[in-house]
């Protein structure tokens, strides 16, 4: 049998447990600072432990990801350039003409202060072309973090690595469309 007294139950009694404590010296709060001091040691500095993630490059040296967006699906590929971006063999102004959908685009790289430090190639399909941008988006969120894993912090923080799932509901029968009657006649 063991040198320490059990319980009817088979559980060590509370003395036995205090007399464990004493072999570790427990964190006591500082009274000035939020860090936890050892009764022996110097402050415990908390670093993140959170590895990176590995770069994933290809032989070309691109990082590749796609990306989603109601319904389009935009295949991306980024590597190291003067910033031009291409989608689906042209180039950005013509593909997407408004203004404010090559905002969206560039969105990613505004947040993670890479503006024109990067080829982008994109193909899209499916969808409008609003959709398609925010696809585009996406997947260049997605691959800039691949290649960059230290810049998925900011990224992340800015909500590019989530798809958005938001999609038109479908229409119900009996109804004009998901949830518009048909107009009401009284006679």
């Amino acid at each position: 049998m063991s040198e320490t007294p059990e319980t009817s139950d088979g559980r060590q009694s509370l003395a036995d447990l205090a007399a464990l404590t004493g072999a570790a010296p427990a964190p006591v709060k500082a009274e000035t600072t939020d860090t936890v001091v050892n009764a022996d040691e110097a402050p415990v500095q908390f670093v993140s432990t959170m590895p990176l993630r590995e770069k994933e490059i290809d032989a070309q040296g691109r990082s590749y990801a796609t990306g989603r967006r109601k319904d389009a699906v935009a295949r991306v590929w980024i590597k190291p350039g003067s910033g031009k971006i291409t989608v689906n063999g042209r180039d950005q102004e013509v593909y997407f003409a408004r203004p404010t959908l090559r905002l969206v685009i560039s969105q990613a790289f505004e947040v993670a202060d890479r503006v024109g430090s990067y080829d982008v190639i994109a193909t899209v399909k499916g969808g409008g072309l609003s959709g398609q941008a925010g696809a585009v988006k996406h997947g260049i969120s997605q691959a800039l973090t691949k290649y960059e894993p230290e810049l998925r912090a900011p990224v992340k923080a800015a909500g590019f690595l989530t798809r958005d799932s938001r999609a038109v509901e479908r229409k119900k029968y009996g109804k004009a469309k998901a949830r518009r009657s048909f107009q009401f006649s009284k006679r």
